[in-house]
């Protein structure tokens, strides 16, 4: 009797042990799950925080371009110039006849009285004390009609938007303020026949196409057109 005794003792003690290791490995798995599921969250949190940025720095990029557009037409609501604002860019869209002779690239007289006028009311807006913090680049862009080559196209609407350039920063041309600060950001481009102007009938405006025009391009705006880019792409 004390012989089987002793036996049940260790089948019981040994179910218990086994019963122990069981309740261990269950607990080691539910700690497991729960850290998987803390960390899981802990990602979700993150990812939220993230794409509350984003949003947060692209409202406030918009919200700058949408201001710096409003001051741009105010400044020049009653000018004289033959211009047109882009309401969506920003850009000033001036017809190649304000500035140039036809197929040429030489200002001429009425062309530097013209950038004289606009030039530094222009600037002032967009070097002031709200925006200068916010520009990263201002952009004298060239554009033709499809009359020729496109390389013959392309060397005109180059030599247009550096004959601005050269004008702006000549001897002759009038001191502004910013001027230096501009002498730092500023850059020209010819896009040759590339990005014409359509009418409403979706043909190309061949004189709206001649066109030089006046761009500004924000710090963040580059890091919002990546960010974007990703949404399409996963999209």
């Amino acid at each position: 009797m004390h012989r089987r005794g002793r036996r049940i003792l260790n089948n019981n003690q040994y179910e218990n042990d086994q019963n122990h290791h069981w309740m261990s490995y269950s607990d080691l798995m539910s700690a497991l799950l729960f850290v998987f599921a803390l960390l899981l969250m802990s990602n979700m949190l993150a990812n939220q925080t993230e794409i509350e940025k984003k949003d947060k720095m692209i409202d406030e990029v918009l919200g700058v371009k949408a201001r710096l557009i409003e001051e741009l037409t105010i400044a020049f609501n009653d000018s004289n110039l033959e211009m047109e604002i882009d309401p969506h860019t920003g850009a000033i869209l001036f017809s190649s006849g304000v500035f140039y002779d036809y197929d040429s690239s030489t200002l001429t007289k009425e062309g530097s009285e013209n950038l004289k006028n606009f030039v530094p009311k222009y600037i002032n807006v967009l070097l002031s004390e709200e925006f200068k913090d916010h520009i990263s680049q201002v952009i004298i862009e060239g554009h033709t009609d499809l009359e020729g080559t496109y390389l013959y196209n392309l060397e005109l609407s180059q030599d247009r938007a550096f004959s601005v350039i050269e004008e702006i920063f000549s001897d002759e041309f009038p001191p502004f303020d910013e001027k230096e600060v501009l002498r730092q950001m500023i850059t020209s481009n010819g896009r040759s026949f590339m990005v014409p102007i359509y009418d409403e009938n979706n043909n190309i405006d061949e004189v709206k196409s001649r066109r030089v025009e006046f761009k500004f391009r924000l710090k963040d705006e580059e890091v919002i057109e990546n960010i974007q880019g990703l949404v399409h792409e996963n999209e």
